[in-house]
């Protein structure tokens, strides 16, 4: 009996007790970058690991650790997700590709999703969602409203993702506005609300009345209300607290269906490596109600705009482009590959400045 006891305590620590965890929940880690209060990325990423929640019920365990640095801290968050059971990790920020690709070689067994990034393996997958097609319609609107013709743009890190949406903003408000200037502050970071709104006062100290921004926090919007006249957009999540001005409209990075699909692709032992790069079409981007405080004309050309990207017949990237030297990139109708947009390294023709190193 004792020899018994201690065969089936060992089947049960090695995960060998078939039947007795055939009933225990898929376990779905998340690892953030930012706070899930943060109101945008961050907070976009937790609602979908809800949605998982609430798709597959007690099926499924989620855990998250938020606030995690890129880099080693990230690893270590990683590597105790992988030894607390995790069949599943999404790991939802740029910095964490080689974190995630370290771990994932000493779990085999373990499923990774990196979010942004371009390194896979066999069992870590890679996601992202195009948002620079929601930078085209902001771009529009910009163009469209600004007075000053001086648009701010809060830039985070200088990564082909951040890099893409400041040309397809500038592009796209550069065509309905030849006048319009961007003026771009790097912060180096993902959240940090007084950095981001030091750079928003510092745009509208420079006459931007129109402030784009690609990090994750709230304080941008907030320091547009406070200075007044000044048009803001929200970035990855709705920010519609904000509505109807300054927040005029929005990019909603809608994860929810991809980490509910993926989840399930887990459970059903269906779950392949793969690269998903999805925008507008399929509804990974979506494009948050733009207010009456923007003219009907312009909404009707931004709306008519996401419904071509919807339906595939425009490409926010469509020549004739010019690099910033002047050199062609891009003939008359020619689209740009994913390729080179994947790895984007350069400004567009009109753009001012350095990317910096």
């Amino acid at each position: 009996m004792k020899f018994t006891t201690l065969v089936a305590s060992a089947a049960l620590a090695l995960g060998l007790a078939g039947g007795a965890l055939a009933d225990d929940p898929t376990k779905v880690g998340f690892v953030y970058v930012g706070p899930v209060g943060d109101g945008g990325w961050t907070y976009e990423h937790d609602q979908g690991r809800q949605a998982v929640e609430a798709e597959f019920g007690d099926a499924v365990e989620t855990v998250f650790v938020e606030n995690v640095a890129e880099g080693p801290d990230a690893e270590r968050v990683m590597t105790q997700m992988a030894l607390d059971g995790a069949d599943l990790i999404f790991t939802t920020s740029f910095g964490f590709m080689d974190p995630t690709i370290n771990v994932a070689a000493k779990f085999p067994n373990v499923k990774f999703e990196h979010a942004t990034g371009y390194k896979r393996a066999d069992n870590v997958s890679t996601y992202s969602a195009r948002f620079y097609e929601g930078r085209a319609v902001q771009g529009h609107i910009a163009g469209k409203m600004t007075e000053s013709n001086i648009i701010g743009y809060i830039a985070s890190f200088p990564i082909p993702e951040v890099i893409r949406g400041i040309n397809s903003a500038y592009l796209h408000a550069s065509k309905v506005n030849p006048d319009v200037e961007f003026k771009i502050i790097w912060v180096y970071t993902w959240f940090d609300p007084a950095k981001e709104a030091d750079a928003a006062k510092a745009l509208i100290d420079q006459g931007a009345d129109v402030v784009l921004q690609h990090t994750d926090s709230t304080a941008p919007q907030a320091a547009a209300q406070e200075a007044g006249n000044v048009m803001t957009f929200g970035q990855a999540s709705d920010m519609a607290q904000y509505a109807p001005y300054p927040r005029v409209s929005s990019i909603i990075d809608n994860w929810a269906p991809y980490y509910v699909e993926r989840t399930r692709a887990v459970m059903e032992g269906t779950w392949e490596s793969v690269d998903t790069w999805d925008g507008i079409p399929t509804g990974m981007v979506e494009i948050g109600e733009i207010t009456d405080a923007v003219p009907a004309e312009v909404k009707a050309e931004a709306e008519a705009m996401i419904e071509a990207m919807r339906t595939g017949e425009y490409h926010p990237f469509t020549g004739p482009i010019n690099k910033q030297d002047g050199s062609a990139w891009l003939a008359e109708g020619e689209v740009a590959d994913d390729g080179t947009l994947a790895g984007m390294n350069f400004y567009i023709e009109g753009v001012d400045g350095d990317i910096p190193q």
